[in-house]
């Protein structure tokens, strides 16, 4: 399963280095070039003959930075699908998006305009625990997790791999024991938004530091699994991880824009 990582942190910002500037962009990850996991950055991301490709957008909630990126794209692809995109999602997911932006007041509702081929976006309700069939290889299962809003983690797998994406969450526990129990589990993807000296904003807004990162990774049992660490706060990101590389986690990676993995 290939997965690339067009946006890796928990907002947008512009960071200068000591000898470059690094671009920082907000969480989304593209999954066979067909499949967006979350989409805070999608049309800045990617070309438009990729945008093209995109038929499914999962959505874990409906925090802003999670779904900035699907206007840009639908302004783009007006007029050139040949198909409809689906946005799977938990139901409040669905219903916020036409309430607070597709609301014909912020932006015209692309789900439902007059015309068939002018509906460029379809829902798809998704089920606390119960798998779907997204394509014919991509196969999700939506976990309820803790964060301020209804927000789920997601199981997402083929017939070879399956990996956990943990969606923006404090400590939680479901998550972690059904990936205790997959066998070819390949990879966890865990949020940390905040260093340990801002735990009480960590709390506040249920996100996770390195201690606690730590803490739920262990949850699984499975030490030798990698962890692919994201939405990581621009402002605070050289402590994050600065912090993180003093944990004892033998296979951690820090994700960044433009990375590209097999799992």
């Amino acid at each position: 399963m290939n997965i690339r990582v067009l946006g890796a942190h928990g907002s947008d910002l512009l960071l200068n280095g000591p000898t470059s500037q690094h671009i920082c962009r907000s969480v989304g990850f593209l999954v066979n070039e067909e499949l967006m996991v979350d989409a805070g950055t999608l049309a800045s991301g990617l070309t438009l003959d990729e945008q093209k490709r995109i038929k499914y957008i999962l959505l874990s909630h409906l925090h802003l930075d999670h779904v900035k990126g699907i206007p840009p794209l639908v302004d783009n692809m007006s007029g050139l699908m040949d198909h409809q995109i689906v946005v799977a999602s938990l139901p409040s997911v669905l219903v916020g998006l036409q309430k607070h932006v597709f609301n014909d007041l912020v932006f015209p509702n692309f789900f439902n305009l007059p015309g068939s081929p002018y509906s460029i976006l379809r829902g798809e309700e998704l089920e606390p625990k119960r798998e779907l069939r997204l394509s014919k290889r991509v196969r999700i299962t939506p976990i309820p997790v803790n964060h301020t809003v209804e927000t789920a983690g997601f199981i997402i797998q083929d017939d070879e791999v399956a990996w956990i994406y943990s969606g923006d969450t404090y400590v939680t526990e479901n998550l972690w024991q059904e990936a205790a129990r997959i066998p070819n589990l390949k990879g966890v993807f865990i949020e940390v938004s905040f260093p340990d000296s801002m735990r009480d904003m960590a709390y506040r807004s249920k996100h996770l530091t390195p201690t606690l990162l730590a803490q739920e990774y262990r949850k699984i049992g499975k030490p030798d699994l990698p962890l692919y660490v994201y939405h990581m706060k621009p402002t605070v990101r050289d402590q994050i991880i600065d912090e993180i590389s003093h944990l004892d986690i033998p296979h951690v990676t820090i994700l960044e824009e433009g990375q590209e993995l097999t799992l």
